[in-house]
This record gives C-alpha cells, structure tokens and sequence, in this order.
C-alpha cells in the first residue's frame, strides 16, 4: 500500500518553504521593492526543477496541497479588518468610491489598448479582469466570450508585476499613507498585491484585503457596462 502524500511531494513542499523563508528573510533585512516574496520565491522553485531535470508533474502534487491553505489565509484577512472597523466605517464612502474607480480605471484601460492595439475580442475581454482574483476573471471572461485560461494567466501576470513595482510606484507618486497604499496594491493587483501591502505593515494590509474583496464585486457588477463600451472602439492596428 502507498503512501497517501509520497516522498517527492513532500520534499516539493519543504522547498517551497525554505525558498518561502529564505526571500522573506532577505527582504526584512534590505527591504528592497524588487525582493519580492512571491516572484523570486517561485524563481527558486522553478530553478531547481530545471537544474535537477524535473518536470511540473512531479511539482504540482505539492501546489494542489498548499493551495488548498489559500481559503483559510484569505478568511483570516478578515482579523485585521476587524481591528480597523471603525476606520472603515468612518470612510467607507471614501474607500468604496476609490476602489470604484480604480477598478473602472484598471478594467478599462486594459480593454482600450488592447482593443486599439487590434488584438482578437476574446482576447481584449480576457485581459479586462486581469486585476482582480482568479475566481472572479475567469468568470467575467467566459461569460462573456473570452478565454478564462487565459484570463487566468493576465491575472497572474499583473500580480506578479503590480508587487514588484507597486509600491515602487507609490513611493515615486508620493503616496505614503498606509490605507491609501493598501487600497492601491489591493485594488490593482489583487492576492499578490495584498501580500505586499502585508509586508509593508497591518494597516496597508487590512486595506489591501479589504479592497481584493470590493475590487472583484465591483469588477463584476461594471462589466457588461465597460466590455459594451470597450468594444464600441474600433481597432485601428
């Protein structure tokens, strides 16, 4: 009889953490906006699956597993957002306008180049919920005729990019309040981008949470509205 988890799997997730650990260790010390946990966390993994001739096959046992810890770190969001209450409810017109905005601003924008840069429709619906989780892009796409695979993966793509170079971004543009940060990261680059802002401190973080929540909502409410209008525009490449 076989094991329930074998060896390999196990040794994947023990060098997903160490890899985890490591990242984490040498951004606390230096702090640098380009040592970020989750792109170079995973370029370590990829590495040593390259170097040791390994195939994903033998990985993704071990990425199902630790996926399944996804759920319960994303309700424990749900802490500090309860030790900031009061702030929220204090400026809950101002924080659900802004993420309003910036979801508007994020799916748009999106669209229209894509759309003017004369790119296939499916493809321009597919990249319009790229900053928004997974669950909720792939959703949007497919119903209304893009390719939620690749949704999937523009969604990956922009949060990798957006905790890479947000608060970068941030810092250039003079935004230094941490719930104004927090919202930004979590608004534009979703799961990746909280996890930033969670580097940064609770405040950005709890922000961050909160706006990943509002910011797919939201997408998925003003979507029939801004692919209908994206798509008036005629592709002119």
């Amino acid at each position: 009889m076989q094991p329930y988890v074998s060896t390999s799997t196990v040794l994947c997730i023990l060098g997903t953490l160490l890899a985890y650990m490591a990242v984490r260790a040498l951004y606390l010390r230096y702090r640098h906006p380009l040592i970020n946990i989750v792109a170079l966390g995973a370029a370590i993994i990829i590495t040593v699956l390259v170097v040791c001739d390994l195939s994903y096959a033998v990985y993704e046992p071990a990425a199902k597993i630790m996926t399944i810890f996804i759920g319960p770190a994303t309700v424990a969001l749900a802490l500090p957002l309860y030790r900031y209450r009061k702030v929220l409810l204090r400026y809950v017109f101002a924080i659900t306008g802004s993420v309003c905005a910036g979801a508007f601003v994020a799916m748009f924008s999106a669209g229209l180049i894509a759309r003017l840069g004369g790119l296939p429709q499916e493809v321009v619906i597919s990249i319009m919920p790229k900053s928004v989780s997974i669950p909720f892009a792939i959703e949007i796409a497919g119903f209304y005729g893009g390719i939620p695979s690749l949704a999937a993966a523009f969604v990956v793509a922009t949060g990798t990019l957006g905790s890479l170079i947000g608060g970068w971004t941030l810092n250039l543009a003079g935004v230094a309040d941490p719930f104004a940060r927090g919202l930004s990261l979590g608004t534009v680059s979703h799961a990746q981008g909280t996890a930033a802002a969670l580097q940064e401190g609770e405040e950005p973080g709890a922000m961050a949470g909160l706006a990943l929540i509002l910011a797919g909502i939201i997408t998925a409410a003003i979507a029939p509205a801004v692919v209908w209008l994206v798509l008036r525009f005629p592709a002119i490449m």
